[in-house]
């Protein structure tokens, strides 16, 4: 069974490839705070994406030394969040 991962793409410099950055919270083992931990992840994606768009990927073999996941879907794309706030602003 593939891993699935959600995260946000943080770089898209790079031909046919996204470095995708995904968050999760522990708990620390002694003092028993919520910490927030991250992982960079690098993607083989077709599809054109920008800085900010929410996806999900999914591990496939190695592509290369550093790519062995695939961008799977969009989930949001950064531009429905540019428009939500001209929206918001020509409302008030």
């Amino acid at each position: 069974m593939k891993k699935i991962l959600t995260g946000t793409v943080v770089s898209n410099k790079m031909q046919k490839t996204v470095i995708v950055k995904t968050e999760k919270i522990v708990t620390h083992p002694l003092y028993k705070k919520q910490i927030k931990r991250w992982s960079k992840f690098y993607a083989h994606s077709e599809l054109p994406l920008s800085v900010g768009d929410i996806v999900e990927i999914e591990e496939i073999r190695p592509l290369s030394k550093l790519k062995r996941w695939r961008v799977k879907r969009i989930i949001k794309r950064i531009e429905d969040k540019k428009l939500e706030e001209e929206n918001d602003q020509t409302l008030q």
